[in-house]
């Protein structure tokens, strides 16, 4: 079993940025798929990123450009760099650990979910 538990949520003015954390504890974190999803109000939850195990990177076409997902094996952590903030990327975050080798976009990979994070961008 793996628990997620994410932080560095909160208020940010359009145009700022914001730094999303995820520990992992409970399974070799180098083992492990990690990815970002986000629920809006009202909407259906989606993808922002993903990083493989071995390091490999995909974005939704939404964010690419503006966040960066990176991991740090030593620290058991995935982080989520976001820059230039829109208010329509307002949502809870939330983080994602897969056992799928070739870690993608499907929510059906990730077996694991922490709680979330909330993300406002003001604008």
């Amino acid at each position: 079993q793996v628990q997620l538990v994410e932080s560095g949520g909160g208020l940010v003015q359009a145009g700022g940025s914001l730094r999303l954390s995820c520990t992992a504890s409970g399974r070799t974190f180098s083992t492990l798929g990690m990815g970002w999803f986000r629920q809006a109000p009202g909407k259906e939850r989606e993808f922002v990123a993903t990083i493989r195990r071995y390091g490999t990177t995909f974005y939704a076409d939404s964010v690419k450009g503006r966040f960066t997902i990176s991991r740090d094996n030593a620290k058991n952590m995935v982080l989520l760099q976001m820059s230039s903030l829109k208010p329509e990327d307002t949502a809870v975050y939330y983080c994602a650990a897969s056992d799928v080798v070739m870690t993608g976009p499907q929510q059906g990979h990730y077996a694991y979910w922490g709680q979330g994070t909330q993300v406002t961008v003001s604008s």
